[in-house]
């Protein structure tokens, strides 16, 4: 026991003394070249997903590594560290461990069916010394330090997981950033497959453009790697790709890492997926043609920038990437596609520049945004402000009020199908002057809230007033009114776990807190159910047969409380 103490020791002063070098400004940046790591699994990976994959409203900010459809896989620790936080239930990462490496990046390793004990007992002792059920641990470097290799958790499919695996990502530690963990792992994984093209997108930019005599999005599939239509064009045309990566062993397909066009053998677009700033996780639906993924499930990924798309990845010439047909004669594209180990594809067509007509630019809503400016836009008990920086490309609302009897407010929506901002809009909506069941001047004020479709949206009552923030401009928001307390009924106790139903069907439950015989224990939220359960075993008494009065109170979003007690035999 001495000895392991004292190379934990030793591992500590290591890690600090390389902390210390780093935030000092001497780091040598090793996290852009690292191959010290290795594989968190025992057995050859193959992978689910990898990191950069677009998704609605994210890019994929990992690995999802296989554990062969099975819960328990040992799952370890990529190199010398700390862990530095344990989660439950947050982020849809489920159960998930950080450890902070000197390197100057942090792993983080999702969906865990449990942690390790010293892990586990972290946890509990963070917990319990701060008296929170939330399992949210931000532990010090002298907690619980870990070396390469060194078991750290079982896998699981915990948190927004459809079936076992472990979601591995890797962060810078100063910026948080996400970072390709293909690029500390690459050795560790076998990729002789080359990504593939799968269909071609035209755009044609409104009033300034048209593609085969038409001012209209065109798609077209790609069978072979020289694509042999006869395709014109006059005037700004963008270009988007439907692509994916492939490696061998699996059936899975994954994003593209690195894209280029070239037009005329010059370079006009490329992106490489490495580094995603979070604050701009979802400007993944403006690379992306969203709209034609709520129709398809398939994504094109635009080979231009929109106006406000700021993503560090994407480079393009002065004209945005966009191809400028303005002589008659043939232009030459290429799409050349490239993975992390450098397995490379190349697609090409011809466009001939022929003159044609431009239909105008139309008018397609009642109110145009900009993304160029904070943009506002009012209706009759309703005023929205999309700050600037919130929307990517120019956007036409399209909006629409009702009202249903008896609903605190109408329902207002902006735009006909869904609009993903890149970030928070404001919205004020006003309480409807009566309500059928309630005078307004009687409420409790501090009980209305905001709903997007249906579901809590916070916000804030002041002056006949609910101000609160919206991420999309297709949702359906109106003011709601919660009461009504949550509901808490008791499931079972059995082998020393007492699990409880909590449910609040309005607001949602926000927080809860439960004494026994009047001290603090942890109620942990169940996965993918409305229960909490406390583990009597790692609570603050000792079975002795005989009775203990649980008291737990569970609170929703407008502050409602529930006040729950029973008697408990242990």
């Amino acid at each position: 026991m001495l000895n392991r103490e004292m190379r934990d020791f030793n591992r500590l002063c290591l890690i600090l003394a390389l902390l210390a070098l780093r935030s000092a400004g001497l780091s040598s940046q090793a996290h852009n070249a690292v191959t010290s790591f290795q594989s968190p699994v025992d057995y050859p990976i193959t992978l689910a997903g990898n990191f950069g994959e677009p998704r609605p409203h994210h890019f994929h900010g990992g690995l999802d590594i296989k554990t062969d459809g099975r819960e328990g896989k040992h799952i370890y620790a990529i190199g010398d560290g700390y862990v530095s936080r344990v989660t439950m239930g947050l982020y849809g990462f489920g159960n998930a461990v950080y450890v902070t490496h000197p390197e100057g990046v942090t792993s983080v390793y999702c969906h865990l069916k449990a942690f390790s004990p010293r892990i586990k007992a972290a946890l509990r002792r963070y917990q319990y010394r701060h008296q929170t059920s939330v399992a949210d641990a931000r532990l010090s470097p002298m907690d619980v330090p870990v070396s390469q290799g060194q078991l750290i958790a079982l896998s699981g499919n915990t948190g927004n997981s459809t079936a076992p695996h472990l979601h591995l990502e890797i962060h810078d530690t100063r910026t948080w950033h996400m970072l390709d963990p293909y690029a500390f792992l690459a050795h560790a994984i076998n990729d002789t497959v080359a990504p593939m093209a799968h269909g071609l997108m035209v755009l044609p930019q409104e009033g300034r453009g048209v593609f085969n005599g038409s001012s209209r999005r065109q798609t077209f599939g790609i069978g072979t790697h020289t694509i042999d239509r006869s395709f014109t064009a006059w005037g700004e045309v963008g270009f988007a790709l439907w692509a994916n990566d492939y490696m061998q062993g699996s059936y899975n397909h994954y994003g593209v890492r690195r894209t280029t066009l070239t037009v005329d053998g010059r370079e006009v677009f490329s992106a490489t997926v490495d580094s995603i700033p979070m604050a701009l996780n979802r400007m993944v639906n403006a690379w992306g043609d969203y709209s034609h993924w709520l129709h398809y499930r398939t994504w094109y990924l635009k080979s231009f920038a929109e106006p406000g798309c700021k993503l560090p990845i994407i480079h393009t010439d002065a004209r945005r990437g966009l191809v400028v047909f303005d002589e008659q004669r043939d232009y030459h594209l290429v799409y050349q596609l490239q993975d992390f180990k450098g397995n490379t594809s190349r697609y090409s067509f011809t466009v001939r520049g022929v003159p044609d007509s431009i239909p105008p630019a139309q008018r397609h809503g009642a109110h145009l945004m900009s993304c160029r400016k904070t943009s506002t836009f009012s209706l009759p008990g309703m005023q929205l402000v999309v700050p600037y920086g919130m929307l990517a490309a120019d956007v036409w609302l399209q909006p629409i009020a009702s009202h249903r009897e008896g609903e605190w407010s109408r329902r207002y929506s902006f735009t006909q199908e869904s609009c993903p901002l890149v970030g928070d809009a404001e919205i004020s909506i006003a309480i409807d002057g009566w309500h059928k069941d309630v005078a307004v001047e009687t409420t409790d004020s501090s009980k209305f809230y905001l709903t997007c479709d249906g579901r809590y949206a916070g916000g804030a009552y002041h002056q006949g007033w609910v101000s609160g923030r919206i991420r999309d401009l297709g949702a359906t928001c109106m003011i709601a009114y919660d009461d009504e307390p949550p509901k808490v009924r008791p499931l079972s106790l059995s082998c020393g776990r007492l699990l409880l139903a909590v449910n609040d069907d309005k607001s949602g439950v926000a927080s809860w807190r439960a004494t026994i015989d009047g001290r603090f224990v942890v109620f942990d939220a169940v996965e993918k159910t409305h229960s909490l359960v406390c583990r009597l075993d790692e609570a603050p008494i000792r079975p002795s047969g005989k009775n203990h009065r649980l008291q737990l109170l569970v609170t929703d979003h407008c502050h409602n409380t529930t006040a729950y007690e029973t008697d408990v035999t242990y």
